[in-house]
């Protein structure tokens, strides 16, 4: 028996999100629905001229999200992160001990340095922009990982956004071997986009012959394979996993079990914010797979969850409305 459902590992950032208008893009030349790494003073101007008052602040990334969801469904969980000796530092510590989820920094006192912080920006289609300072996480390498714990993981999950800086490339390689030789499965998220058209080489050689379970959107798919179809796009990626999910967005799910491809249907919900919906799916999925369930059952867990999230404004969701989800699944 292993102590952890999962570890993860990924950029630590308070999230920080809002509301905006197309116009607010127009006028701050921002590129909209992508994730854009910017610089502390690209952030920090933008910061003046949005109503930090109405702004909602809480500690995440995209692999802190999966994790967070993990422990929230009742699995255990386990966060390998990188955060500054400031007030945004231990607000993020603090809120992730709160959502259940142990971290490589407990009883350590965190370098000196600039927490890093994403500005979440959500327009009224319910899609999410983001401009990402990463501070100190930008650091984070192999020093910041704790063996021990991915060895006493059924899984690894690896965020993707990792693979954007030399040292974050050599942590999820380092990462990804402990895995291995622990006989621990090795999940990767591509993440966003931006990260496939831009580094798919550095994802290529994480990857490397295979990893057990891949996560990607429709797009993400079709850049890392360079197929224009989603039909050949899916047949490509079984080289690159020996089991994948392509969520659809509102069309649902399509997950590989290593055999066969099962379609995952979507649940109706009004769409106000997307923001963490990827993120939100993969977590309840690896929960699913890692307390009995089986693929169909943790897709549909997942496509619930993931249909909550969307509704509602924030990447996360509140212990009750997780126990409502796995009533519903298991009435």
């Amino acid at each position: 028996m292993k102590k952890y459902d999962v570890t993860g590992i990924g950029n630590a950032l308070v999230d920080i999100e809002f509301k905006v208008t197309d116009q607010f893009f127009w006028d701050n030349k921002v590129e909209k629905g992508l994730m854009t790494l910017v610089d502390e003073q690209r952030q920090d101007a933008l910061m003046k001229v949005i109503n930090t008052e109405e702004a909602k602040k809480q500690c995440g990334g995209s692999a802190a999200n999966t994790v967070i969801a993990v422990s929230q469904f009742g699995g255990s969980s386990y966060y390998c992160c990188k955060v500054a000796n400031d007030e945004l530092g231990y607000f993020y510590l603090e809120d992730l001990k709160n959502s259940g989820v142990d971290n490589s920094l407990e009883g350590k006192i965190p370098e000196e340095g600039i927490t890093g912080k994403c500005l979440v920006m959500v327009t009224e289609d319910s899609e999410r922009t983001m401009n990402t300072f990463l501070g100190i996480t930008q650091n984070f390498s192999v020093k910041d990982i704790n063996e021990w714990a991915i060895k006493d993981s059924k899984y690894l999950f690896i965020e993707g956004y990792l693979v954007t800086s030399p040292n974050g490339k050599e942590a999820m390689l380092h990462a990804k071997k402990i895995a291995e030789n622990a006989g621990t499965k090795v999940a990767l998220t591509f993440s966003d986009p931006s990260m496939v058209k831009y580094f798919k080489s550095g994802f290529e050689d994480v990857i490397g012959p295979s990893v057990d379970l891949l996560f990607a959107n429709e797009e993400e798919a079709m850049l890392f394979t360079g197929k224009d179809n989603l039909a050949e796009a899916r047949e490509e990626m079984k080289k690159a996993a020996k089991h994948f999910v392509i969520t659809q967005g509102k069309n649902g799910a399509m997950i590989f079990d290593g055999d066969t491809f099962i379609d995952i249907e979507p649940y109706k919900t009004v769409a106000i914010d997307s923001n963490g919906a990827g993120d939100m799916f993969a977590g309840a999925f690896m929960y699913g797979i890692t307390n009995g369930h089986s693929y169909a059952s943790s897709g549909k867990l997942a496509s619930m969850a993931s249909s909550k999230i969307v509704s509602q404004f924030g990447p996360r969701l509140k212990w009750h409305e997780a126990k409502e989800i796995l009533a519903k699944l298991n009435p």
